[in-house]
């Protein structure tokens, strides 16, 4: 299980990068398929392995959030224009404008992103939107259609039904924990989630699991 308390780590300062990240997946230590360790973040300083193994996980996140605000952002639009839209002609015609600007706009950007970068993003997804990936993916296509795209990515080990749940999943949270630190410096712009999490409960919480093996 990894742990989580906020304290002084470093957070990488901002650089010049469109995306807001520093490492890429070009770099050695992201190709490697790794289990994250169990990682403390306190008031002392990581030692190195944790430290890397942190940085990983924050440069995945700043690569895949933007792609989740935009899913979020494209998603209210196209329900707002529906709900003015009175035949289903209409609608159907709107969808499909929709439909062929996403793909033509992400596909081949997503395509590239790596195994874990697309486990992240399926939850990041479900944060900003309150929907798995699966049922976004059936809302925009046939239901077919969405089954065979969860099948396909099981291949690849990524479920487009996973959830994203930061009281449940201690990677989750550490995401949180990322993604407030880089809204606070200004590296990600915040969009608010579909299910807002209070953040002080949230590190409450999971001090309190860390605390449970102490005191048995």
């Amino acid at each position: 299980m990894l742990v989580c308390f906020v304290g002084e780590a470093q957070v990488t300062p901002k650089e010049n990068t469109e995306m807001g990240y520093i490492l890429t997946e070009n770099d050695s230590i992201l190709n490697d398929t790794i289990q994250l360790p169990e990682i403390i973040i306190s008031r002392e300083k990581l030692d190195p392995e944790a430290q890397k193994q942190f940085m990983i996980l924050q440069n995945r996140v700043y690569k895949t959030y933007p792609y989740a605000k935009v899913a979020s952002d494209r998603l209210t639009a196209l329900n707002r224009g529906m709900a003015r839209l009175k035949t289903n002609r209409e609608k159907k015609k709107y969808f499909k404008i929709v439909e062929d600007y996403l793909n033509n706009e992400f596909e081949d950007r997503l395509k590239k992103l790596s195994r874990k970068q697309g486990q992240i993003l399926v939850k990041l997804i479900h944060r900003q939107t309150g929907i798995t990936t699966y049922e976004l993916v059936k809302q925009l296509k046939s239901g077919f259609k969405a089954f065979v795209s969860n099948s396909t990515a099981n291949l690849f080990d990524i479920s487009l039904k996973r959830e994203y749940k930061p009281y449940e999943v201690n990677e989750d949270y550490l995401i949180e924990t990322i993604l407030v630190r880089a809204f606070e410096s200004g590296r990600l712009i915040n969009q608010k989630p579909a299910n807002p999490v209070n953040y002080n409960d949230l590190m409450t919480h999971w001090e309190a699991m860390a605390k449970k093996p102490l005191e048995k």
